[in-house]
């Protein structure tokens, strides 16, 4: 897979072509995923929007340099602030559509509401404030990568995955992010927005997509699942049905 140069090292990525006229889709993946975690699901949205789509791991995830450092509370700010704007420079993505899930969701929100130049918005999963629900998501993950099966699974998808599944869960565990909150940015969201949620998330409840819903200033659609936390693995056809509408109506 390519790399590209961003604040801290480099990152690997797929380019999907597309019509080169209209707005790029660009995918942020989930906080122990990559590129390849997406199971496709990028690839399966350009060819059926004819958009180019971009989709990249992040410092630390699948076989991106890792980070430069441990990350701290305000991870996905930095990477909204630093490293989108510059990965989109590099690859040329002008007035993209942001398709982010779980931690690559927040990232999407975060961007977009100190970002006017958007297309789009789409948010699966989206964490915008700490829940106790997802804190205790976070625990029975860090249960599984010790006493389970879990760190053997994300050998397959990362360069380390004890620096993946730590860069995340431990940030995630930590007392300083107890008050980590998105609600105050999101007023600064003016882009069109969809928002997925599924009901049995143990990662958080629907309140995360009702608060892009009430505090955006775009226009939000919701659409609301009987899954868990990843619709667009666990109800594809609806899921992907719903994100190539939308998109569709903002290109």
């Amino acid at each position: 897979m390519p790399t590209v140069a961003v604040p801290g090292g480099r990152v690997e990525y797929d380019d999907v072509p597309g019509d080169p006229t209209r707005p790029p889709l660009l995918f942020l993946h989930e906080g122990l995923g990559s590129v390849g975690l997406w199971r496709g699901f990028h690839r399966e949205v350009a060819e059926a929007t004819g958009l180019r789509a971009v989709a990249y791991s992040r410092l630390g995830h699948g076989f991106s340099d890792p980070p430069p450092a441990p990350r701290a509370a305000g991870f996905m700010h930095e990477e909204a602030a630093t490293v989108l704007p510059a990965l989109c420079d590099s690859l040329g993505l002008r007035r993209p559509v942001l398709v982010g899930h779980s931690d690559g969701a927040s990232i999407a929100l975060l961007h977009a509401a100190r970002i006017a130049d958007l297309t789009g918005l789409v948010v699966l999963a989206p964490h915008v404030f700490v829940e106790p629900v997802g804190l205790e998501g976070v625990a029975a993950a860090r249960k599984a990568f010790v006493e389970g099966d879990l760190r053997r699974r994300m050998g397959r998808h990362h360069r380390d995955p004890d620096v993946t599944f730590g860069n995340w869960n431990d940030v995630w565990m930590s007392a300083e992010f107890r008050d980590w909150d998105l609600r105050a940015e999101l007023p600064g969201i003016t882009c069109p927005v969809l928002g997925v949620q599924g009901t049995a998330d143990p990662y958080g409840t629907v309140a995360h997509v009702e608060a892009v819903r009430d505090l955006a200033r775009g226009a939000v659609e919701l659409v609301v699942l009987d899954c868990g936390h990843a619709p667009h693995l666990e109800l594809p056809a609806v899921t992907t049905s719903a994100v190539v509408r939308s998109v569709s109506s903002w290109t």
